[in-house]
């Protein structure tokens, strides 16, 4: 099988390249596609699932990945099914049980950092200035409830710990933590969603 990520920056690139042979093992083939930013991801999403809709293959998936940004999370998932079943392709919330479907739509919230913040080990192997106990901090304990922006929250503890004084390098942050990471540990509920969602698409065998 092959899956297609399309994602809005470098950094979700970055994570992903690490994330996905965790989550779904190394019997998967991928590529991951960055856009520039949300916004052009969106407005090139309909015209690219029609053309994926013209040649794709049984064994074939594609995987949407957005930031929620603060934005309505059902007006955005909505947009993004809508782009899916113009293309007539199938995704994950129109098909039932174990059928197969070709698009997986993925929102993280409120950023992808909220996914870091999900796995406080993996920032501590990645950058061991930072405590574990972070985990334990009424701020950082539901992940993708994070206030003020899940990006500036990770740049601020890090600078505070001396780490990227001049300004989080976001694409060395997302591939160093997603290092460490352990999919099946993370605390961010939407984490927890894309990969299920993923190891649905595939047919992952469940423990």
């Amino acid at each position: 099988m092959h899956i297609e990520f399309l994602v809005e920056e470098p950094s979700a690139e970055a994570a992903l390249r690490n994330l996905v042979p965790k989550i779904l093992g190394s019997g998967v083939e991928f590529r991951v596609i960055r856009f520039q930013g949300k916004q052009d991801l969106l407005s090139r999403l309909p015209g690219l699932l029609k053309g994926y809709r013209r040649w794709i293959t049984a064994d074939w998936r594609i995987v949407v990945l957005v930031d929620e940004d603060r934005q309505d999370c059902r007006e955005l998932k909505a947009e993004l099914e809508k782009a899916a079943g113009d293309a007539e392709l199938s995704t994950r919330s129109v098909t039932r049980g174990g059928s197969a479907f070709q698009v997986l739509n993925r929102i993280s919230i409120e950023e992808l950092e909220a996914w870091f913040f999900g796995d406080v080990e993996a920032l501590h192997l990645a950058y061991p200035r930072i405590p574990p106990s972070l985990a334990t901090s009424s701020k950082y304990r539901d992940p993708d409830a994070i206030q003020g922006g899940t990006w500036e929250a990770l740049e601020r503890e890090l600078q505070g710990k001396g780490y990227f004084r001049g300004g989080l390098a976001k694409i060395e942050a997302a591939k160093a933590i997603s290092a460490h990471m352990d999919p099946d540990q993370n605390r961010s509920k939407s984490f927890q969603v894309f990969r299920d969602g993923l190891r649905d698409m595939v047919n992952y065998p469940r423990s």
